[in-house]
């Protein structure tokens, strides 16, 4: 699927709302003493935080620290990012090479600290800068230190670009800023990662009309972000996408965000369905082997003898794995057109099986409710039900 592209242009103008360095001079003069051979993989980076500093504040610093002072910022690939490229694929190129630009940082920024143990996300939206709305989506991360949310762009925080050439200079103004500071620059496209319980809107934020607005309706974003994390993938791309309609779809920025969620909940919805068509194929074909074991049984005119219940569980078992087959199928989600010819093929085998299932469960119960001389006149010969699907 088509994931939007994530890049950004650097602040010209310095915005100063965030943490400043002070009192973490030491920790950054460990942090640049990670060994070069520790830095090709975000497992022995972390490994060297967690071992080197205690507490969340310290760790949250390093990370940011070492995420903004070894990534330069790739401004001759900004524009041509590869949309099918996973996470893990961009960190170990960006690892690799040590360039990037926005979402690389970001990705490098939140796996690490989630690895040692800080819960972080990647929060993709767009920004204002001088009070012009940026023509390109941008990435940054959040972070939970100390039970609190906090904001981190270790892209903005590396440098800037001037004249096309990227400036190495580590800017504290986004380590550590609290969230109704960042908005005024930074604005998600689902408000939930705002961390504002009076979210901005997009005219909202637009406009600059960013101050605490009570008379909305409040919105307890960590009960919210609580059941997100419980959703499946699919329910968690509809409900974002729900929440980036409801804050206004401004911009082409905004409107490929939802259309990208829409996309993201159909394909995700279609692949579950497939995995639940599969696992009903499975079902279906194993029946299918004990029915025709039945069969088989049932011409050699039931020999040798078995007690009648087991008899009767020859053909019971069979069908109810078949009717469950059939309720399963007919409770089938959206599985994309170029799959109907399956499902549609599949519901007919497992109507006919059904039915003749239907059949020689009349037969046994009749054969079971006569003598033995009455059971022997029953028998002719018939055929095999069919082969397994595929």
């Amino acid at each position: 699927m088509k994931k939007t592209v994530l890049v950004f242009t650097l602040l010209f103008s310095i915005l100063s709302f965030g943490q400043t360095a002070v009192g973490y001079a030491l920790v950054d003069k460990k942090t640049a003493l990670i060994p070069q051979n520790s830095s090709i993989s975000t497992d022995a980076i972390a490994t060297y935080i967690d071992s080197n500093f205690k507490t969340e504040n310290d760790k949250i610093r390093a990370v940011f620290c070492w995420t903004a002072s070894n990534i330069n910022y790739d401004v001759k690939n900004m524009f041509t990012q590869n949309p099918s490229e996973t996470s893990q694929e961009k960190i170990i190129n960006t690892l690799k090479t040590k360039k990037g630009v926005c979402i690389d940082y970001a990705e490098i920024f939140n796996e690490i600290s989630n690895k040692i143990g800080i819960q972080s996300h990647i929060i993709e939206g767009y920004t204002k800068q001088n009070g012009k709305i940026a023509t390109l989506s941008h990435a940054w991360c959040a972070a939970k230190i100390d039970n609190k949310w906090y904001l981190f762009d270790p892209t903005w925080g590396s440098g800037s670009v001037n004249n096309g050439k990227f400036i190495k200079k580590i800017n504290d103004s986004y380590f550590k800023v609290e969230p109704s500071k960042m908005i005024s620059s930074h604005i998600p496209f689902d408000y939930m990662w705002e961390f504002l319980n009076y979210p901005i809107t997009n005219q909202e934020f637009y406009d600059g009309k960013i101050q605490i607005n009570k008379s909305k309706k409040y919105f307890d974003y960590q009960v919210e972000i609580d059941k997100y994390e419980k959703l499946s993938d699919e329910d968690k791309a509809f409900e974002s996408a729900e929440r980036i309609k409801k804050n206004g779809i401004l911009n082409n920025l905004i409107s490929e965000q939802y259309q990208f969620k829409k996309t993201e909940f159909t394909v995700l919805t279609h692949n579950l369905n497939i995995e639940k068509l599969n696992l009903i194929t499975n079902n279906y074909n194993q029946a299918i082997v004990l029915l025709n074991d039945f069969i088989y049984y049932r011409n050699k005119k039931f020999k040798p003898t078995l007690p009648d219940s087991e008899i009767s569980k020859m053909i019971q078992t069979p069908k109810e794995s078949l009717a469950k087959c059939q309720n399963d199928i007919n409770t089938i989600g959206s599985i994309g057109s170029e799959n109907i010819a399956n499902l549609a093929s599949l519901k007919k085998s497992i109507y006919d099986a059904l039915a003749q299932a239907d059949e020689y469960e009349k037969f046994v119960n009749d054969y079971l409710s006569k003598s033995k001389m009455g059971r022997k006149s029953m028998f002719t010969k018939v055929s095999w039900f069919g082969i397994p699907l595929n």
